[in-house]
Order: C-alpha cells, then sequence, then structure tokens
C-alpha cells in the first residue's frame, strides 16, 4: 500500500510517499523564509505559500518515488492542529486529489505523526513508551499504548518550549527561527556565568512552564545591558547558553520523571526541539543512567514533514479509518486523547 501524506500545519510543506512493503520511498520539504523578517509566521503569508509549492512538490515527490502517471492507494493529510489557513490548503488539496483518483483519504493529527517518526527508523522503538513531543507550538509528555492509544501525561501551562526558544532568540537578536540560532550561539557560551532556574522542576507533576524562563532572560539582558551597555558576542552567547541549559535540563527531569512514573523502559523524542544536540546529550546520560532507551528520529524529521503523516496515514487506512467522499474539516486546536486507537 503506498500512501502520499501531506503536511502542512505551519511554515513547512512538506510531501511524501510510504510504502507499507518497501518503507519511505521519497519526501521532498519547503521551508518558508520569508518570516524572518517577522520574528515569527504569519499565517496569511503561510497558506500563500503552500498554495504556491504544494502541487510542484507532489508532482516532483511522485516521480522519485516511481508513480509518475500513476496514483497511490491512499492520501493522508494534516488535520490539525495548527494554523487554520494553513491547513486547509493541505485538506483541500488532498481530498481533492482523492476524489480525482478514487482512493480514500484521511486527516492526520499532527502530533500523532510527531510520535510515531521513529517507526521510519530501522530499529523503531516497541510500544509501549512514553513520548517527549517539542515543537515552536507543542510540548507534551504522552503515554502511548500503541497507535491512536495515548493519554496526556503532562503539558506546558503558557508557553511551548520552541516559542521560549524563538522568544529568547528575539531577545538576544538572534533572528527567527530561533532555535537553532540559540543552539548555535550557546555552542560557544561559558557555563556557569549566569544560572536560570528549572520551571516547576521543585513540585510534583508533569507538567512545564516556559514563560517565567522568557522573563528570566529578559531581566537577565535588561541587568546587563544596564550594567554594561549593549550586550557583546559572548554575553549573547552566555545568556543563550544559560537558556537552553535550564530549558533542556527541565525538559530531562520531566521525561526521566514520566518513566519513573509508568514504569516505561523506552523514551521517543520528536518534534523540531528534539534535534537540539545538548538535549541529546542530556537526555541520553539520564536515561542510561536509569537503564531506560530513547528514541530519535532522524534529524530531517523532527521537523514538520510528509513522511511521518505519510506513515500516521497509512496505520489510519490500512485500519479502515478514511473516507472517500469531498468533505473535510480542519481543527486548530485538537487533543491527542480524542483520537481513534488503531488495532495492529
Amino acid at each position: 500500500m503506498k500512501i502520499l501524506g501531506l503536511e502542512s500545519s505551519c511554515d513547512d510543506t512538506g510531501v511524501a510517499v510510504f510504502d507499507s512493503d518497501r518503507g519511505l520511498l521519497a519526501h521532498r520539504l519547503a521551508s518558508q523564509t520569508i518570516h524572518s523578517e517577522f520574528g515569527g509566521v504569519v499565517p496569511e503569508l503561510a497558506a500563500r505559500d503552500h498554495i504556491r509549492v504544494l502541487m510542484p512538490l507532489v508532482d516532483r515527490v511522485l516521480i522519485d518515488a516511481g508513480l509518475e502517471g500513476q496514483s497511490p492507494d491512499g492520501v493522508a493529510y494534516t488535520r490539525g492542529p495548527g494554523l487554520a489557513g494553513a491547513l486547509l490548503v493541505g485538506a483541500s488539496v488532498g481530498r481533492s486529489l482523492a476524489l480525482g483518483w478514487q482512493i480514500p483519504a484521511v486527516g492526520i493529527h499532527h502530533m500523532e505523526g510527531h510520535l510515531l517518526a521513529p517507526m521510519l527508523e530501522a530499529e523503531p522503538p516497541d510500544y509501549p513508551f512514553v513520548a517527549l513531543l517539542v515543537s515552536g507550538g507543542h510540548t507534551l509528555l504522552v503515554d502511548v499504548k500503541g497507535p491512536g492509544r495515548y493519554q496526556i501525561l503532562g503539558t506546558t501551562r503558557d508557553d511551548a518550549v520552541g516559542e521560549a526558544f524563538d522568544k529568547t532568540a528575539k531577545l538576544l537578536g538572534l533572528g527567527y527561527p530561533g532555535g537553532p540560532a540559540v543552539a548555535r550561539h550557546a555552542a560557544s557560551g561559558h557555563p556557569g556565568r549566569f544560572h536560570f532556574p528549572r520551571p516547576m522542576m521543585d513540585r510534583p507533576g508533569l507538567d512545564f512552564s516556559f514563560s517565567g524562563l522568557k522573563t528570566h532572560t529578559l531581566t537577565t539582558v535588561n541587568q546587563c545591558i544596564d550594567a554594561d551597555g549593549p550586550l557583546n558576542a559572548q554575553t549573547v552567547c552566555d545568556i543563550a547558553r544559560a537558556f537552553e541549559q535550564a530549558a533542556v535540563d527541565t525538559l530531562s527531569g520531566k521525561s526521566t520523571r514520566a518513566l519513573k512514573q509508568t514504569g516505561y523502559a523506552r523514551l521517543v523524542v520528536a518534534g523540531g526541539v528534539g534535534a537540539n544536540t545538548r538535549l541529546r546529550a542530556v537526555l541520553g546520560d539520564a536515561v542510561a543512567k536509569h537503564g531506560f532507551t530513547v528514541f530519535y528520529p532522524r534529524p530531517e524529521f523532527c521537523t514538520d514533514n510528509g513522511a511521518m503523516i505519510a506513515y500516521a496515514g497509512y496505520l489510519r487506512i490500512a485500519a479502515g479509518q478514511h473516507s472517500q467522499d469531498s468533505s473535510f474539516e480542519v481543527k486548530a486546536r485538537w487533543s491527542l486523547e480524542d483520537l481513534p486507537a488503531v488495532m495492529l
């Protein structure tokens, strides 16, 4: 079974073809750069760019997959959560292609795609496992008993960790997207010059909060400016290092706590922040200390991509959870716990 996957939830347009017999056949990604001048994603511009690039990407991916002039066996598209306008582009194209080809279509939960992304690797994790989903819009710890069998263990009470990275980058004048920029500068930072709090680690539970960490960054920046004038390059790196370490320690500590609480031995880390090298190093040390195992998708599948949507779509279409009519809707907000289970 060959499934075409379309991802258009935010500012990346992803297209892929997954084959149930041979695995991932082809994938391409178009990342939007226009948002950098605004310091964040502009929803209307994102939707317009999806319209511009989606069908040319589909054409190229079908050729890459050896399906030129042929139709796949199903289409999966991101139904939500995400930016409503961007989601509508992918949903309308996905439904239209399915109707024209007379094949089934299914709308996929964006975060389900992320937590299933490690299943595309040569050594995927077995169920059950704890998933740490960390991106620009989400920070979740999820008990994953199987596809569609999800229980949210903890979530952020305010900013997502990726959003906190973006805001910190803006405070430091590092541009957008913030995560990679902060990480690059943190690599040259001096450890110990600044100490940032590890939010909510001193209380029980698995929820997160990153707004206070962002405020601490702002306070530190202002104090440095008041004392020494405009931030020099080393101070920017030192603040980035302190922020990144605090965020990473918090994610690692909560993840370890979730593994102990569930009794599971496997942790899946997915989403854009999952590509952060310091997070991978700290988590690697933490899980090894306790005898746990951590799984990641390859770095190119940490960020938004069509491959994860194609794989999730394959599972749901194979289970009969699809439609062949022309109606569709998107969900800007959508809980993982609302998804139906998939029987393997």
